[in-house]
C-alpha cells in the first residue's frame, strides 16, 4: 500500500469514528428531549387541573385574589416558555403557588368538603406521582447524556460540536419533592 492509501484509510476510520460518536451524542440528546416531552404532558395536565382548582376556590375565596393571580401567572409563564429551563422555572413557580392555594382552602371548611374540590385534589395527587416518575426518567436521561459527553474521547467530539452538559430537573425545596397530601 502506498502512503496515500494508508492516509485515506486512516482518515476514513477517523471520520467514521467521529460520525459514530456524534450520532451517539445526538441519540442521547434526543432521548433527553423525549423524556422531557413526558414531563411536558404531565405539567400541562397539572396546570389545567390547577386552573380548575382555582376556579373551584374562587367561589369560596373571592378575596384571595393574589393566590389566584399567581396561579394564572405561573400557567402563562409555562405556556410561553421557549425551552426546558423556562418550563422548569414555571413549574417551580406553580409549586409555590399550590402551597398557598391549599393553605387558602384550609380556611374554608365548605370548600374542603366540596366534591369537585376533593376530586380535583385526588387527580392532582395522581398527576404529581406521574410527574415525579417522569422527572426521574428525565434526570436519568440527562445524567446519561452528560456522562457520555464528558467521557474521553467523546468529550473531544462534544466540545468540537459545542455540546455542553444539560441541567437536571430539580425542584427548589424539599416540600416540593413530595406529592401533595390529600386530606379528606
Amino acid at each position: 500500500m502506498t502512503p496515500f492509501l494508508i492516509f485515506l484509510w486512516i482518515s476514513a476510520i477517523v471520520v467514521i469514528y467521529i460520525i459514530s460518536k456524534y450520532n451517539g451524542i445526538i441519540a442521547l440528546k434526543n432521548n433527553r428531549t423525549n423524556a422531557f416531552a413526558d414531563i411536558d404532558v404531565q405539567l400541562k395536565l397539572r396546570f389545567d387541573l390547577v386552573e380548575n382548582l382555582v376556579n373551584t376556590v374562587k367561589g369560596y375565596a373571592t378575596h384571595e385574589k393574589e393566590t389566584l393571580e399567581n396561579v394564572t401567572k405561573a400557567r402563562t409563564s409555562f405556556m410561553n416558555a421557549q425551552n426546558i429551563d423556562d418550563k422548569i422555572e414555571a413549574n417551580n413557580m406553580l409549586s409555590q403557588t399550590l402551597k398557598s392555594l391549599f393553605a387558602v382552602s384550609e380556611n374554608y371548611p365548605d370548600l374542603k368538603a366540596n366534591t369537585n374540590f376533593l376530586q380535583l385534589q385526588t387527580e392532582l395527587s395522581d398527576i404529581e406521582n406521574k410527574l415525579a416518575a417522569s422527572r426521574r426518567f428525565f434526570n436519568s436521561s440527562t445524567k446519561e447524556f452528560n456522562t457520555y459527553i464528558e467521557m474521553v474521547p467523546t468529550n473531544i467530539i462534544a466540545s468540537l460540536f459545542k455540546f455542553t452538559p444539560e441541567k437536571f430537573f430539580e425542584v427548589e425545596n424539599e416540600a416540593e419533592k413530595q406529592a401533595p397530601k390529600v386530606q379528606f
